[in-house]
């Protein structure tokens, strides 16, 4: 991947806000050149400030859009946007996203980023699955989204939540062409 780096973070209506925090914290961190887009649902806006127990600021490279506008460079192939992680992703959206439904920002870029064949990882925080999750999510997984369900590792040994957390904001941020410098499963690093 390149050193400049344009990447949309979406943030929709499922639990979960706190891997989002985690991966624009980390973002934040490990890359300097880093462009970030965020955007929340209405939702997605009100569970963050819900779980995290604060609104969100966006700092550094971060930039927030309007979910209910399309004025923004990511709203088109021509962008050079090359990765967009949307996290937690509610059912609803991932429903939309796979039927081709883009009736805001958010689904409108997850549109583009498939149709122009370039990263889009979908972070579904739903138990159980029913079989239109499924379906849906197979079918997302056929146009080339990657399907990273919030489902924390244990082999680590987290001793806080933070550190369970950080095991699937670690594993999204790899998928992501990030180095995360996370745990390894029987690595020496």
């Amino acid at each position: 991947m390149t050193n400049n780096r344009k990447i949309i973070l979406a943030v929709t209506g499922a639990s979960g806000s706190i891997y989002a925090y985690k991966i624009l914290e980390k973002l934040h961190i490990i890359q300097a050149q880093v462009e970030i887009a965020v955007i929340f649902s209405d939702t997605g806006k009100e569970i963050w400030e819900s779980e995290t127990g604060s609104k969100f600021h966006a700092e550094g490279a971060a930039k927030e859009y309007d979910n209910r506008s399309y004025n923004a460079p990511f709203a088109s192939g021509s962008s050079q946007y090359d990765t967009m992680i949307i996290c937690p992703a509610s059912m609803g959206t991932i429903g939309r996203i796979a039927n081709g439904t883009s009736d805001d920002l958010i689904t409108r870029s997850a549109d583009v980023m498939l149709k122009e064949r370039r990263r889009l990882i979908i972070v579904p925080r739903e138990t159980p699955y029913n079989l239109i999750h499924i379906n849906n999510m197979k079918s997302l997984t056929e146009a080339g989204a990657i399907i990273c369900p919030a489902s924390p590792s244990f082999y680590s040994s987290p001793k806080t939540i933070d550190e369970l957390v950080m095991t699937v904001a670690d594993r999204v941020i790899d998928l992501a062409g990030f180095n995360s410098n996370g745990f390894r499963w029987l690595s020496n690093d």
